[in-house]
Parts: C-alpha cells; structure tokens; sequence
C-alpha cells in the first residue's frame, strides 16, 4: 500500500490518503520547523502521493495555516489537496470569551481566520477541536450547517468529545435532513486505547471515519526512551512542590523529563515499557522499525481512515510510509493486542458478558 491507496473518510465522497501529514510543528518556534524545514516535509509528503493535510488555528499561532496555504498555492495543488482545520480551542488569552469555545460566535470568527490564513475560501475537513462543555450541541449543529451551506467548509467532524455528544449531533442530523458529520480524531495508539469503549463503537454506529493522532505515543512507541526514564519520572514525582525552590526543582525535573515530548513523563510507566518491548519483539521478527510496526497496527485497525502522522524532517516521511506495507501475523497482533489491552472498567466489562449469559446460547452476534 502507498499513500495513493486512498480511502474514503467515513460515509463521504471525500478521498483521502492512509497517512495524513500533521503540521503542528510547522512554525513552532520551540520545539517545530522552520519555513525552510516545513516546506521540506511538505514536499516529501506531497510528492509521495499524500493528499491530506491536517492543521488547526492555534497551531503555531497560526503560523501553521499560513504555510500550509502558502505551500499549496506555491504548487497549485488546492484541487487535489484535502486540506482539515479545526477550532474550539482559545485562540487568545485577552480577556475575549469568544476567542475559543463552540458557540456560533466563536466558531464563525475561527473559520473565517482560518480562510484568512490559509488563503482560500473552502477547507475540505473542518474539524471542532474540543467540547467545551457549554454550548447546546443544537447551536453546534446550527452553525456548522451554516458553514456547508454557505461553501466555506465540505464536511465536518468531531475532536476530543465524549461519544454520546457526538452521537447526539449526529442523530439530530439525519433527523432533520442537516449536513452529517463524517469523521473523529481522537489520540490512538497501543499506549492508549481508550476510545475502543465509546468512540469507536460510536464511529461504527454513524458511518464516521477515524483520524488517531499521536500514533507514536509521544515518541515511546520507536524506542527512543528507556527503563531507566521510569527512575526519572519517580523523581519528578517526589520532589516537594511547597516552596519556592521545589517547585523550581519540580519545574527542572518535568523539563528534564520532556524534552521534546509533550507529554512529559506520563508515558512513562510500567504498563508502557511491558508494550515497548512487546513491540520491538515483534519489530525485530519481521525486520522492521518499532514506529513502522505501531503506525502499522493503527492503520489497519476497524474504523480507521487515515492515521496522523508528524515529521520533523523529510526523510521520516518515507519512514512512516513505510509502514503501508507492513504485515503482521495473527500471533503477532494477538500479542500486541494482549499486552495493550484496556482495564476492564465499570460498566464496559458488563458487555462482555458471554452470550449464555446475554442470550441464554452459547452463539449470538450482529451482523456486521
């Protein structure tokens, strides 16, 4: 499989590759890529057959879609290019309420800054970034049915919002003949598959394509950290945060910790390790890197449209395709499934049950 193995995004005529380029880092001035180095990943992707391109108002303060824009009119691509930006969250902290948010005030101002910057007047894939936990999921609705209607977005979709939201604006879509949403992004991964609960089901329910970002898990899914950050991540954690001169020492700790990952020592855990090494088992039996295994597992999980990935330089772009061909046997994905395995959570573990238990016979499924 190559990037131009495209796939549809949910139940839309919207075709995209199964690798879409992530440009958060583009602009970033501390820890992401300059013009230069941007345009260079840019390009790789591109020429690689890639299609869809994923950024977000605040990204970079939205230096992220001013490149973006600029590298596909310096291309003369737009026709070909799915181009995804989101909104939702605070694009400023200057005491304006509707610089962020999902009200119809905050989300027109973003979409218009968004066309703004990008310089041009549709965006293929918009996506809400956050539920912010006020406006009616109506108002929602509302609003993005403005936007299609008025051409400025193609489709819709959802970000880091609880299934049953999602859910509900769906429904009230097809109730009312309004535009549906075609599409989820959450982050996905073998360190974190808590969307398998709600979302997941959720996206098969309403015919709505997923988008997992962070399929690397912060970087700890190639192998670049050790066992010995667990040491680290316990000293972070005990160091006093009562004084003045602890909270410093706390401060250096995290950083220490960081680096270039966001994440901070969260990753690093017990469970997380026991995956890493799952991982790099399966990796070195088949002669692959640990990165191309993991985006492999994501990729070809159900409900999957296209996985978001992120490089920092050109030549991880042929990495990550890479993983397009990769090919893992039953054990193997028994194995990572196993090790990756969710807790079993209240009330989750209840439909699991057994179909003796559901039925009363020992067989029982859905058709699909």
């Amino acid at each position: 499989m190559t990037l131009t193995h495209y796939r549809t995004l949910g139940r839309s005529g919207l075709l995209v590759s199964p690798l879409a380029l992530g440009t958060m880092t583009f602009g970033a001035e501390r820890w992401g890529s300059g013009r230069e180095q941007s345009r260079a990943v840019f390009d790789a992707y591109v020429e690689a057959g890639g299609n869809f391109i994923d950024t977000a108002d605040i990204y970079s303060g939205g230096r992220s879609e001013e490149m973006v824009g600029a590298f596909v009119r310096e291309k003369g691509i737009r026709d070909r290019i799915a181009i995804a930006t989101k909104a939702g969250f605070a694009r400023s902290q200057d005491g304006n309420p509707h610089s962020g948010g999902n009200g119809a005030k905050a989300m027109r101002a973003g979409l218009e800054g968004s066309l703004r910057r990008l310089g041009t007047d549709y965006v293929d894939m918009y996506w809400v970034h956050v539920w912010d936990r006020v406006t009616p999921a109506e108002e929602v609705l509302q609003t993005l049915t403005d936007a299609v209607r008025a051409g400025k977005i193609l489709h819709y979709g959802f970000s880091n919002a609880p299934g049953w939201y999602v859910a509900k604006i769906a429904t009230l879509a097809q109730a009312h003949g309004l535009p549906v949403p075609i599409g989820l992004q959450y982050q996905y991964s073998l360190l974190e598959r808590g969307i398998e609960l709600d979302i997941l089901p959720a996206g098969r329910e309403f015919d709505l394509g997923v988008v997992p970002w962070s399929p690397l898990g912060g970087g700890l899914l190639t192998g670049k950290y050790g066992r010995e950050m667990l040491s680290e991540a316990s000293r972070s954690a005990s160091l006093p945060d009562k004084s003045v001169s602890g909270e410093d020492e706390a401060r250096e700790g995290n950083e220490r910790l960081k680096g270039d990952n966001p994440f901070g020592g969260m990753l690093f855990t017990e469970r997380n390790f026991d995956i890493v090494d799952a991982l790099r088992a399966v990796a070195g039996e088949i002669g692959r890197s640990m990165a191309e295994v993991a985006l492999a597992w994501v990729a070809t999980r159900p409900g999957v449209s296209s996985v978001l990935i992120g490089a920092s330089r050109a030549a991880q772009i042929a990495q990550n395709i890479g993983s397009l061909d990769v090919t893992l046997t039953e054990d193997q994905e028994r194995r990572l499934d196993q090790v990756s395995a969710l807790p079993l959570l209240n009330p989750y573990f209840i439909f699991q049950l057994p179909p003796a238990m559901r039925f009363g016979v020992t067989s029982a499924r859905g058709w699909r």
